[in-house]
C-alpha cells in the first residue's frame, strides 16, 4: 500500500538526516530559538478557521500546482484570511522540503503546521529548527508507545500536535494518549476513498475538552457549512485551494461564503 511505501522510504530519509545534520546543529539554528505561535488558540479565536495548505503534489493526484511557489502562496493565504498555514515538508511522494517551512515561516506571522510523516523524535526538533509552531501526528503510522512519546517531545518543545485519525479505533488511541487537538481526516490513507461522513460518524465520540479539525474532502462552502451544523469550525484544506487559480481568492470564497 501507497501509505507503507511513503512510510518506509521516509525512514531511509529520517537516517540519512540524522547523518547530515545532528541534533545539536539544529538546536543551534536561529529559528530553533524563536516564540512559537499557538495554533488551537488561532484556530478557537474564529467562527470559521481554515488551515490553509501548501502543496505541489500528491501520491494520488500527481503534480496539483505547475507553478509553485510557496512563498507567494503562502503571502496570498495569510493576507486572505488563513487562520494557519500547513507546510508539506515529504519530498518525493508530495515534493516538499523543510526549506520551504523556513522560507514561508520568514514571510508570514501565523502558526505554520508541518505536515509529513512523523515518527522519530528527530523530526520534530527539525520541525522546530525550520520554523514550525505545530506538527501533524497520525496516529495510523505511530505505535501507542511512539505516540505518547512524541506529543510528549512536543509539548517540551512547545509545538501543538494536531494528531489524525481516520476511524473509531485511531480515535480511541489518540484520546488514550492524551491528544486533544484532533484532525479527522476523510480520507482513509490506505484506501484514498472520502467521505464527509468520516467525520459525521466520529464527531459523536469527541471528548468535551478536544477541538477537532476536519481535513481533506472540503471543497466548498456547503461542505463547510454540513460540518458547521455538526459543531465544527476548524477546517484543514489543500487541493481545494491549490488547484485554484489564485489560491487566496479561493481561501477567501470560502471563509466569507
Amino acid at each position: 500500500m501507497i501509505l507503507d511505501d511513503i512510510v518506509r522510504d521516509k525512514r531511509v530519509a529520517v537516517e540519512r538526516a540524522k547523518g547530515a545534520v545532528s541534533l545539536t546543529e539544529l538546536q543551534q539554528r536561529p529559528l530553533f530559538r524563536t516564540a512559537r505561535h499557538n495554533l488551537r488558540a488561532a484556530l478557537a479565536d474564529r467562527s470559521r478557521a481554515i488551515i490553509a495548505e501548501i502543496k505541489k503534489a500528491s501520491p494520488s493526484r500527481g503534480i496539483i500546482r505547475p507553478d509553485f511557489d510557496p512563498v507567494r502562496i503562502a503571502t496570498r493565504y495569510a493576507e486572505s484570511g488563513a487562520a494557519a498555514i500547513s507546510v508539506l515538508t515529504e519530498e518525493h511522494y508530495f515534493r516538499g522540503h523543510l526549506d520551504h517551512l523556513a522560507a514561508v515561516r520568514a514571510a508570514v506571522s501565523v502558526p505554520l503546521l508541518r505536515k509529513d510523516f512523523l515518527f522519530d523524535a528527530y523530526q520534530l526538533y527539525e520541525a522546530r529548527a525550520f520554523g514550525a509552531d505545530a506538527v501533524l501526528l497520525i496516529v495510523a503510522v505511530l505505535s501507542d508507545a511512539r505516540l505518547q512519546e512524541l506529543l510528549w517531545l512536543a509539548d517540551e518543545l512547545n509545538l501543538a500536535a494536531l494528531v489524525e485519525v481516520h476511524d473509531r479505533a485511531e480515535l480511541d488511541r489518540a484520546v488514550g494518549a492524551g491528544a486533544r487537538l484532533l484532525g479527522i481526516n476523510n480520507r482513509d490513507l490506505r484506501t484514498f476513498h472520502t467521505s464527509l461522513e468520516t467525520t459525521e460518524q466520529l464527531l459523536p465520540a469527541i471528548p468535551a475538552d478536544a477541538f477537532v479539525v476536519a481535513e481533506r474532502g472540503l471543497d466548498s462552502v456547503r461542505d463547510l457549512v454540513r460540518l458547521e451544523r455538526l459543531g465544527v469550525t476548524a477546517f484543514l484544506i489543500g487541493e481545494a485551494l491549490m488547484r485554484a487559480p489564485d489560491p487566496g481568492t479561493k481561501l477567501a470564497e470560502l471563509l466569507e461564503g
